[in-house]
């Protein structure tokens, strides 16, 4: 019941911020939009990914392999979690495109293993999940067993020369960690509140502009959280972002329907992207710009 709710939900106060932000028409000179991507030299049919998703058996059979499958489908960007090695294996055999992200393991030897793991892989990119190193008591998280520690910004230079391999860091939700990653020589960031892991936490959408603007096109930058539809993603386009992973939002059409749920999931929102694209004079993802966006978060 609504007043049982919690008030602090991080997840659902991105969706009231996603929702605040409506958006212009433009139609005289519009044509028919190309939403094609090009990140670390491959290109993409769609800038809709998949978030950096783990232990998907209770969806698919094949979890995380079947979810690839869809990607690679969908000409999408494929983003793999925590997982094993033969997982990894298995998600870069189905041909996706795919970004490997490590969690912030106390054992830094594990840490490099998979880094170099997920280079011979093939992945064209290898990242950290930085916001999972503490639990909501101020404690070192344990994740399945493996116990998580905080990252310093010398470790992440350490990470960094361990591979030739664009290296990610995703939980960013502030202008200061953004700047020590760009400092540090990350080739990419996710703006991200990891699905709600602290409440009260502020909506990605709403940090993204000023992390955009300090970053000035340097790097990639990323927003996951809370991503249901392509409207989601012409927001975040619109106010910075390169391009947008989904998760829950796939993984539903997964359960149903295996690689090609996913893939038409994919499809469909890349689909409504394309609409809102044509009838704001975006011909391309670098037209889409902030100032077809109106923030009513604060009226009423």
């Amino acid at each position: 019941m609504e007043q049982n709710r919690n008030p602090g939900d991080s997840n659902n106060i991105t969706r009231k911020y996603f929702d605040s932000l409506l958006l212009e028409m433009r139609h005289i000179g519009s044509v028919i939009p190309d939403t094609s991507f090009t990140l670390y030299g491959e290109k993409f049919a769609t800038p809709v990914m998949t978030a950096a998703l783990s232990h998907l058996d209770k969806c698919h059979p094949e979890g995380m392999v079947e979810l690839a499958r869809g990607a690679k489908a969908a000409n999408a960007v494929m983003w793999a979690g925590m997982g094993d090695e033969s997982e990894l294996e298995r998600i870069t055999a189905t041909g996706a495109k795919t970004i490997k992200i490590i969690k912030p393991y106390a054992d830094r030897d594990l840490v490099f293993h998979k880094i170099k793991h997920a280079e011979k892989c093939g992945c064209i990119a290898v990242g950290m999940d930085i916001d999972h190193a503490f639990n909501n008591r101020g404690e070192y998280d344990n994740v399945l067993g493996f116990p998580m520690t905080g990252v310093s910004q010398n470790e992440i230079r350490q990470f960094i020369a361990e591979t030739k391999l664009p290296f990610i860091i995703k939980g960013i939700l502030s202008v200061q960690d953004a700047m020590l990653c760009v400092k540090a020589g990350v080739k990419g960031i996710v703006v991200s509140h990891h699905h709600g892991i602290m409440d009260f936490a502020v909506p990605p959408l709403m940090v993204l502009p000023q992390i955009v603007k300090k970053l000035k096109n340097i790097i990639p930058v990323f927003v996951d959280c809370g991503v249901e539809n392509g409207m989601d993603v012409f927001k975040a386009i619109a106010l910075g972002a390169d391009a947008v992973s989904a998760g829950r939002a796939l993984m539903g059409p997964l359960a149903d329907n295996g690689a090609p749920g996913a893939a038409a999931a994919i499809n469909n929102m890349t689909r409504t992207l394309a609409g809102a694209m044509a009838r704001t004079c975006s011909k391309s993802l670098a037209d889409i710009k902030s100032d077809l966006v109106y923030n009513t978060w604060n009226r009423g």
